[in-house]
């Protein structure tokens, strides 16, 4: 019996919590009742005597404790059961139940504590306090206040990362534990892409210098680097080579023996990529300081050399190009990433997502904005693997 005394009130009190009268906005006085039959099928079957037994003598013994009131039918049988407002307080203590309210203002309290750890921060607690008065769950709360602080503090602590750092080395630092951060990992990245400025999802993390393995910058063709007073002649070679990320601070010089330099978005494009007269870099999927620093010293190395970046046909490949620019303030040109290209590969094209359409319609005031209608018109994407790379794709 008393597994169905906490059914029935729990039901009850969820029905409150939901309500226009728990936050103060209902200006007529509401009642919050369950039908029995309807929340407990079985109190209708009369096969099921010991049920509607049971669950009879439970509504009794909460109307003795003053919690409830009930209606019964003209059977006898009882039809709802109404909760009491005024003994909410005996409620919430005799189901050792935290009242949402008491939550609510823990969750205003830490959200008020991490608001100015950063501008994210700010526009997603603002956005979390909004939610409460409205009745609203805030976004990646789950119910444990405890581990919706780890995410803020994860939150509030990333931008701080300066220097390429594993993730189990960040948890350290943060939580004095290696794996804490691990099990949040996922909140943290949707998190940092729904309120941040970042091109991929997936990636996030290590655009912020948060990496699982160490980091390789991958490059080939016509270029000489300097690297710890030694020179590598890249155009000597068959194949690419990969700078980790740690040496990448030896590098002295590079110095581009050819007419252009082109950053390529992915592996498979970059291994198959062959051009005449290009330096080609492949970032390893994202640029974080490390390799900002390094396509900033190319670009000072080499001025007079025109710089290409080469990546899907989708909204990501748009936002990376985008984002390389304002990160390293090189102006680089798109490299087969127009409607030409689109049309010549329509055969390997895919039909664009609900939000591959939402984030390329608010990409539309852009450069890309013929692009980008021509993909809406005719609801297509392509990856960058799909294309062939010719010698005669960028211009002298």
């Amino acid at each position: 019996m008393m597994k169905y005394k906490e059914e029935i009130l729990n039901k009850l009190l969820d029905k409150y919590e939901r309500s226009k009268s728990f936050i103060g906005e209902n200006k007529t006085k509401q009642q919050f009742s369950i039908n029995l039959e309807k929340q407990f099928l079985k109190y209708g079957d009369e096969a099921e005597y010991e049920c509607f037994q049971a669950l009879t003598e439970a509504v009794y013994a909460l109307e003795e404790l003053g919690f409830v009131t009930y209606k019964r039918k003209k059977n006898d049988v009882i039809d709802t059961v109404c909760l009491n407002l005024a003994k909410l307080h005996e409620i919430y203590q005799f189901l050792s139940r935290t009242p949402k309210a008491e939550t609510n203002r823990k969750l205003i309290n830490l959200l008020n504590t991490y608001r100015t750890k950063n501008e994210l921060l700010t526009e997603f607690c603002d956005e979390q306090c909004k939610r409460i008065a409205k009745n609203q769950k805030p976004e990646y709360f789950d119910g444990d206040i405890s581990e919706y602080e780890k995410l803020l503090k994860a939150v509030s602590m990333v931008f701080n990362v300066k220097e390429e750092t594993f993730l189990w080395d960040f948890s350290i630092s943060v939580f004095g534990d290696s794996k804490i951060f691990e099990s949040i990992k996922g909140k943290v990245k949707r998190l940092l892409f729904q309120y941040g400025d970042f091109p991929d999802e997936e990636t996030v993390l290590e655009y912020l210098n948060i990496v699982k393995n160490p980091g390789h910058i991958y490059m080939k063709g016509n270029g000489v680097i300097r690297l710890y007073g030694q020179t590598i002649d890249l155009s000597k070679l068959d194949e690419d080579i990969a700078i980790s990320s740690s040496l990448l601070k030896g590098i002295e010089r590079i110095n581009v023996t050819g007419k252009r330099v082109v950053t390529i978005e992915n592996l498979t494009s970059f291994n198959k990529f062959s051009e005449n007269d290009t330096f080609a870099v492949y970032l390893g999927g994202y640029h974080n300081t490390h390799r900002r620093n390094f396509l900033i010293q190319l670009y000072h190395d080499n001025p007079n050399v025109a710089f290409f970046h080469f990546g899907d046909m989708d909204a990501g490949g748009f936002y990376i190009l985008l984002h390389l620019r304002e990160k390293t303030g090189i102006p680089f040109q798109p490299y087969r990433m127009d409607i030409p290209t689109l049309q010549q590969y329509r055969a390997f094209a895919k039909p664009l997502t609900d939000n591959d359409v939402k984030r390329l319609k608010s990409l539309s005031n852009t450069e890309f904005s013929d692009t980008i209608a021509y993909m809406l018109e005719n609801n297509c994407k392509l990856e960058q693997e799909a294309t062939d790379i010719g010698v005669t794709a960028i211009g002298d």
